[in-house]
């Protein structure tokens, strides 16, 4: 089973039962059945689908040729331009409402993923036309009790390469966080803070920020198509297949 399981999926990581295993300070083993498109955060008919490759761009060989684990990836498009809205274009998030629920903000450790990006996307919205990882905290500031609800938003740097798969790219320390709404002015959307200092921010002394959901996502901003795979959050890699989000434990 071990050989099996090595062969299937490259990376250091290996596969973990799904639905086994305890807390461990936010590091739960997921099991596949709660992860798919989170409708209310949808806007317009963008698709957030789990497919087999991408392989390629033709001509390109090598690891940066296939997904970073298994066969297959969260394929995602977003146009720009296609709704009757303010802006008018799409938005989509694919994550999980109920394995994360509860954990510590506090407890986010490692998160980031594999992200196959196009030249064509860069010219749609430049270098930095990516996708994001998002999470929907509820921010427990003793200045704010009743302001129950924010957005952890993660805003990569540009792709270190296209047309083919990226390395793993660290959410921890490229790009930057932000939160939506104003708990923290010094890190809103027009400000640019690491998670770290979003943390600390946070830590008023009270009841901790906690978790309601985590998701890939993307709009609304340019149109995007692509790939994203191997989301890490702690110590735990989704792997996104056709057959469903495999859950490895990294090595």
């Amino acid at each position: 089973m071990a050989a099996i399981v090595a062969s299937v999926f490259s990376g250091s990581a290996s596969a973990v039962a799904e639905g086994s295993g305890g807390d461990n300070g936010g590091d739960h083993a997921r099991g596949v059945d709660h992860w798919g498109v989170i409708t209310r955060n949808t806007i317009g008919s963008p698709v957030a689908d789990l497919r087999n490759g991408p392989f390629g761009s033709y001509g390109v060989t090598g690891p940066a040729a296939r997904p970073p684990y298994g066969r297959g990836s969260l394929g995602i498009e977003v146009a720009d331009n296609s709704t009757t809205l303010s802006p008018p274009s799409e938005k989509v998030d694919f994550g999980n409402e109920v394995d994360f629920y509860g954990d510590p903000v506090q407890g986010l450790r490692k998160v980031g993923f594999h992200v196959f990006q196009t030249g064509e996307n860069v010219a749609y919205g430049g270098a930095e036309n990516m996708p994001n990882i998002r999470f929907e905290i509820d921010p427990n500031l003793t200045a704010l009790p009743s302001d129950n609800y924010s957005t952890l938003v993660w805003v990569p740097d540009a792709a270190p390469v296209t047309n083919r798969w990226s390395g793993y790219i660290d959410a921890t320390s490229t790009g930057y966080w932000y939160l939506t709404g104003n708990e923290v002015p010094a890190c809103n959307q027009a400000a640019e803070c690491t998670l770290a200092e979003i943390k600390d921010a946070l830590d008023d002394g009270g009841t901790g920020a906690t978790i309601y959901s985590a998701a890939v996502g993307k709009g609304r901003d340019h149109m995007w198509i692509g790939a994203v795979d191997g989301l890490r959050i702690n110590q735990n890699i989704y792997d996104f297949e056709t057959s469903g989000v495999r859950t490895l434990r990294a090595g």
